[in-house]
């Protein structure tokens, strides 16, 4: 038996698309399942949990964005049930970082099928967990921005906020606690990489592995506005890494301490401190 959990509304539609796939391959190979969806995220979980906890199951099908992976977690990780994901939202960067955000649907289940799941590491951040990144500072500020606006739709969305944001963005000062040393700083942004990407394929934390039981951090110290702009775009290769303006450190834990916010795969934490730890083999999950 497979729990199929569906956001029909994740990426504008995609997410109603791809479980209807799902669920025609599942029937057609002769395998069981029970489907989950609801009109909102909490009655989705309470869905969820009655369904985990009265049927024994292979393992959870999550079809939508990284906002359904995120609900998703929560649950079947208190739960010990494996979990896969068919992307279908905007963003899907823990579908990326697990290496399935672009393969066909008949491919990917037919891999589910047929191989165990494996662990990987989560970011626990003040009794949440999260897939890929935490971050604070102005992609917190633009997310909130963002969250506000009605158009334009998809990453696009994102990248308006930047705009809108940016030139009024001062630099944030932050007291960071890591496992064996404190940083005291002003940053345009912080990222804690369980993951390595954020905002639909930025690779902002690029080097980070699901499997060393470490965050990468990586910090922006600040820089002009037309700097800024000039190094955003080399987010999608991974080689802002280098610029002189950025720290990187490894840590199991970090704790942020500032007056900013806080995002977790694209929803709200909410205001600093906040203590993260990275939680080796957390979860079970098909990757490739």
């Amino acid at each position: 038996m497979w729990i199929v959990v569906i956001n029909p509304v994740a990426g504008q539609g995609k997410g109603a698309t791809v479980g209807a796939q799902v669920t025609g391959l599942l029937t057609s190979k002769g395998e069981s399942y029970t489907l989950v969806t609801a009109a909102s995220a909490d009655l989705l979980s309470i869905s969820l949990i009655n369904v985990l906890r009265t049927q024994k199951c292979r393992g959870v099908l999550c079809v939508g964005g990284d906002g359904l992976v995120h609900l998703v977690l929560q649950i079947a990780v208190k739960e010990k049930v494996p979990v896969a994901i068919f992307p279908a939202g905007t963003g899907n960067d823990f579908a990326r970082a697990i290496g399935v955000a672009h393969h066909p649907i008949p491919e990917l289940l037919e891999h589910i099928l047929t191989t165990d799941p494996v662990p990987t590491d989560l970011g626990l951040v003040d009794s949440e967990w999260f897939g890929a990144i935490l971050s604070s500072g102005f992609d917190s500020v633009v997310n909130e921005k963002a969250n506000t606006m009605e158009w334009p739709s998809g990453p696009a969305k994102y990248n308006a906020a930047i705009l809108l944001e940016l030139p009024r963005f001062k630099p944030i000062k932050y007291e960071i606690t890591l496992d064996n040393h404190s940083v005291t700083t002003e940053a345009m942004l912080i990222a804690v990489g369980n993951g390595s990407s954020y905002g639909g394929g930025m690779k902002v934390c690029a080097e980070a592995n699901l499997h060393d039981g470490l965050f990468d951090v990586v910090i922006l110290r600040p820089v002009s506005k037309f700097e800024f702009l000039k190094v955003f775009p080399k987010v999608y290769s991974g080689s802002h890494l280098s610029h002189p303006a950025i720290d990187i450190y490894r840590s199991r834990t970090v704790v942020l301490n500032s007056s900013a916010t806080a995002y977790a795969d694209g929803e709200r934490i909410g205001q600093l401190p906040v203590r993260a730890e990275c939680v080796k083999d957390a979860a079970l999950v098909w990757s490739l």
